[in-house]
C-alpha cells in the first residue's frame, strides 16, 4: 500500500475529527443545543411548522367564513366514512382513521387524503418498480435447489414464491451463516472483514454516529479507498438531526469515500418523509455480507450507555447469497436517480466464496412502496407452519389485527410461542403501547419476558430448530409498513441452533410477564398506552 495514501487518508480523518473540515462533536449541555437550535435542520423544521400554520389559519378562516360549514362538515365526515369501508387498507387502520376524522373532521378528512394521495413519493415509486424490472434478472435461481425443496415439502418454496412476487430474491443452497449474539461480536468480526477488502465495500446503514465504533470503520474504510477500493457509505436521511451534519458526504468524499444520504431533509411538506432506510447492510467484494439489528453508533456494541445493556444480533453471509445483498444495496444507491447509468455486472458477477454450509438461506428485501407487506408476512408464514415452538426478540410490539391474530393462533394451538421484549425503554410511547397487547396474547399462552439489563434490539425468530430470520424488521407500524427492510430467511443451517441458544440465554436474565404484573404497572403506561393505541398506526 502507498505509504503517502496511507498518510492522506490519516490525516484527513484526524481534520474530520478535530473540526479543521467543519465538524466539532459536541456532546450534550448548552453548545449541543446551541447547535441544534441553529441547524440547518431546526431551520427546516420552522419551514415545515410554518407551511402546517398556514393549513390551520386556512381552515380557522374556512371554518368562521362558511355559512353552511356544519351541515358541510356533517356530510363531508359521513362521505369519509364510507370511502374508508370501501378502502382496502388495514382494518386497524381504518379504526385509526375513522377515530381521527370524528374527532378533527375537515383536517383528519385532509390529512388522509394527503397521504393517499402520496405527495412526494410518486416519483420514488415509478423509479423503484423501474429499477426491479431492469434488475430482476441480474440474478436467477437454480432450478435444482427448488425441485430439492419441492420434494421435501417444507414449506420454503412457496414462501419463496410469495417473496418474488415483489422481485427476484433467489434461495440459496448450503451458505455459510454465522450469527452474533452481541453487536460486539459482529463489531469485531467487521474490523477483521473490512481489512481483507480488495474491490469494494458497502455499507448501507439507518444510523451512522460519531464515536469508537464509526471512527474505527472510518479509518478502514479511508486506508482501503486510499488503496483503490470502490468504497460507498449510505445512511438515512434522519441522521442529519444530530448525528451528522448535512455536509458530511463532501467530507467523506474528500476520503475518497462515496457517500448518499437517503431521503434527506427538505423544507417542505411531504409523505416521502414517511418511508426511511431502516437497513442494515454491510457487503465486501461479494464475498461476505452483514445484515442484523445492529447500527454504526457505540450503543450498539455497548461503549456507550443509555438504556442499561444493549442487546443485539447480527449475522454474517458466506456463498452465492452475498449477490442479494449486494443487489440491494446497489438498488437503493441508485434510487434517487432518474437513470442507471452504472454497469452492477462487476459487482453481482463478483467470485463469491464456495457454499460449503448446510441449509438454505433467502435474503429479501421490504419496500413500502409496493402493497406487499413482505416483512409481516414472513413472520405469519414461521407462526402458521410451527408445531413444536416459535421464539422470538423484538424491540417493539405494536401490532395490526392480523400479527396479533398469528400470535394468538399459534399459542391456542399449542406452539410454544414467547417473546423477549426491552426491560429498559428507549422510547416510553412504543414501550406503552407494546403493553397494550400483553394481556390478549397471555390469555391465549404467549408467553412474554422484559430484559431486566436493559435494552433489547434484535430482530430474531427462530422456529422448531428448522426456520428463522434475522434482519431488520420489527414487529411494528413502522417496520411492517413505512421503511425498507431486510432480512434473510434461514431454512435448516446450523446457525439456527446458536440462535436458540442465544434466546434461552437471553431469556434467563429476563422478568416474566403475568397477569398480576400487568394489574401493577404503572399507571402511566397504562393510560399513555391506551390514547396511543388510537393512533398506533400512525406512529
Amino acid at each position: 500500500m502507498n505509504g503517502d495514501n496511507v498518510r492522506r487518508a490519516k490525516e484527513a480523518i484526524d481534520a474530520i475529527r478535530d473540526g479543521s473540515m467543519g465538524l466539532r462533536l459536541v456532546q450534550g449541555g448548552r453548545k449541543g443545543l446551541s447547535r441544534l437550535l441553529f441547524s440547518r435542520t431546526a431551520l427546516i423544521a420552522a419551514l415545515i411548522l410554518g407551511q402546517l400554520l398556514i393549513f390551520v389559519a386556512l381552515y380557522s378562516w374556512f371554518r368562521d367564513s362558511f355559512p353552511y360549514y356544519t351541515a358541510f362538515e356533517t356530510a363531508f365526515t359521513v362521505g369519509m366514512v364510507l370511502y374508508l369501508c370501501s378502502n382496502d387498507m388495514d382494518s386497524t387502520a381504518k379504526l385509526t382513521w375513522m377515530a381521527l376524522i370524528a374527532l378533527f373532521p375537515l383536517p383528519g378528512a385532509a390529512f388522509l387524503l394527503f397521504t393517499q394521495a402520496e405527495t412526494g413519493h410518486r416519483g420514488l415509486r415509478r423509479r423503484y418498480d423501474q429499477l426491479t424490472e431492469e434488475t430482476r434478472e441480474s440474478l436467477s435461481q437454480n432450478p435444482e435447489t427448488l425441485e430439492k425443496l419441492e420434494a421435501a415439502r417444507g414449506g420454503v418454496e412457496d414462501l419463496h414464491r410469495y417473496i418474488n412476487r415483489t422481485g427476484c430474491f433467489p434461495l440459496y443452497e448450503n451458505p455459510v451463516v454465522q450469527y452474533f449474539p452481541t453487536g460486539e461480536e459482529k463489531f469485531a468480526s467487521m474490523l477483521q472483514e473490512l481489512q481483507t477488502a480488495e474491490k469494494f465495500i458497502f455499507l448501507e446503514y439507518f444510523i451512522v454516529k460519531e464515536g469508537e465504533m464509526w471512527g474505527r470503520i472510518l479509518e478502514i474504510l479511508a486506508e482501503k479507498a486510499a488503496q483503490g477500493v470502490d468504497v460507498r457509505v449510505m445512511y438515512d436521511g434522519t441522521c442529519e438531526i444530530s448525528l451528522l451534519p448535512h455536509d458530511y458526504p463532501e467530507r467523506l468524499k474528500k476520503l475518497g469515500i462515496q457517500c448518499r444520504i437517503f431521503s434527506p431533509l427538505r423544507p417542505f411538506v411531504s409523505t416521502y418523509f414517511n418511508y426511511r432506510d431502516h437497513r442494515k447492510i454491510l457487503v465486501i467484494d461479494g464475498k461476505t455480507a452483514y445484515t442484523g439489528g445492529v447500527n454504526l453508533g457505540d450503543e450498539y456494541i455497548n461503549r456507550a450507555s443509555r438504556f442499561g445493556h444493549w442487546k443485539d444480533a447480527a449475522i454474517l453471509v458466506r456463498g452465492g447469497a452475498v449477490r442479494s445483498f449486494t443487489r440491494m444495496f446497489l438498488q437503493m444507491w441508485h434510487l434517487p436517480e432518474l437513470d442507471t447509468t452504472e454497469d452492477l455486472s462487476p459487482f453481482l458477477d463478483a467470485p463469491a466464496s464456495p457454499d460449503e454450509g448446510e441449509g438454505c438461506i433467502l435474503p429479501y428485501g421490504d419496500c413500502p412502496l409496493d402493497p406487499d407487506k413482505v416483512g409481516e408476512r414472513v413472520y405469519m408464514d414461521i407462526l402458521n407452519r410451527a408445531t413444536d415452538y416459535v421464539h422470538i426478540m423484538t424491540p417493539y410490539l405494536i401490532l395490526d389485527g392480523e400479527l396479533e391474530t398469528a400470535l394468538r393462533y399459534a399459542a391456542e394451538r399449542g406452539v410454544d410461542v414467547e417473546l423477549i421484549l426491552p426491560g429498559i425503554p428507549d422510547k416510553k410511547s412504543a414501550y406503552s403501547l407494546a403493553k397494550t397487547h400483553y394481556s390478549a396474547l397471555i390469555r391465549s399462552g404467549v408467553k412474554i419476558f422484559e430484559y431486566t439489563p436493559g435494552f433489547v434490539h434484535s430482530k430474531v425468530v427462530v422456529s422448531d430448530g428448522e426456520r428463522g430470520v434475522v434482519g431488520t424488521v420489527n414487529f411494528d407500524y413502522r417496520s411492517l409498513y413505512h421503511h425498507f427492510e431486510c432480512a434473510a430467511y434461514l431454512y435448516r443451517t446450523p446457525c439456527l441452533r446458536d440462535m436458540e441458544t442465544d434466546f434461552l440465554a437471553t431469556r434467563n436474565l429476563c422478568r416474566a410477564v403475568t397477569p398480576q404484573t400487568i394489574r401493577r404497572e404503572k399507571l402511566y403506561y397504562k393510560v399513555l398506552g391506551r390514547v396511543l393505541k388510537l393512533f398506533a398506526p400512525l406512529m
